[in-house]
């Protein structure tokens, strides 16, 4: 700590924001994220429902699988946060997300503040001029509470690293990179 004329300072503070997202399964959410320079932490769970403590095997009415992204912003931001999120979802899927379907698998974008509002609305805005004669169905929506997926079903966490070969697997039998060339091209890096 340094004292400044009259005030306490830190230094050589951590700095780290965070961001919420949707978009189908959070397995490949997580693997998709963490992959980004700069992201530091990415956390499965559910978000955006009004039932409390949801959970994967029991109630998470109106909850969507989400990630929660903890990142430094000095490294990468959040415009560019959503700009890879766009390339990792079916923006005109109102099912859910390649073969999950239902509103926990729905893609939304959840934020904190007016500015991630202004960011996201502008980033969808994007989209939308780019592919005139479809419809993007992904919302912006306020953030609420995150609820981490936690206790016996934590194994959702890193599956992706911790069961690589059913991951991948999965993410190849549900088409979710097939799709994402046949949209977006050679922007889909996953």
């Amino acid at each position: 700590m340094l004292l400044v004329e009259g005030f306490l300072c830190c230094t050589n503070v951590a700095v780290a924001d965070k961001a919420t997202f949707a978009g189908g399964c959070f397995w490949c959410m997580e693997s998709d994220f963490e992959k980004v320079e700069g992201v530091t932490d990415v956390i499965s769970g559910f978000t955006g429902g009004t039932v409390d403590n949801p959970t994967y095997e029991g109630d998470h009415t109106g909850h969507y699988e989400a990630v929660e992204i903890t990142y430094d912003p000095d490294k990468v931001s959040y415009e560019q946060l959503l700009e890879y999120y766009w390339v990792s979802i079916d923006p005109f899927d109102a099912k859910g997300q390649f073969c999950d379907k239902g509103h926990s698998y729905l893609s939304a974008i959840f934020v904190a503040n007016e500015n991630e509002r202004a960011l996201a609305e502008t980033s969808r805005k994007r989209v939308v001029s780019q592919f005139p004669g479809k419809t993007v169905v992904t919302p912006i929506l306020d953030a609420s509470t995150f609820y981490p997926i936690k206790g016996k079903e934590s194994y959702h966490q890193d599956y992706y690293k911790n069961n690589p070969i059913r991951y991948k697997f999965y993410r190849y039998s549900c088409g979710r990179d097939q799709r994402l060339k046949e949209i977006w091209g050679d922007k889909a890096r996953h």
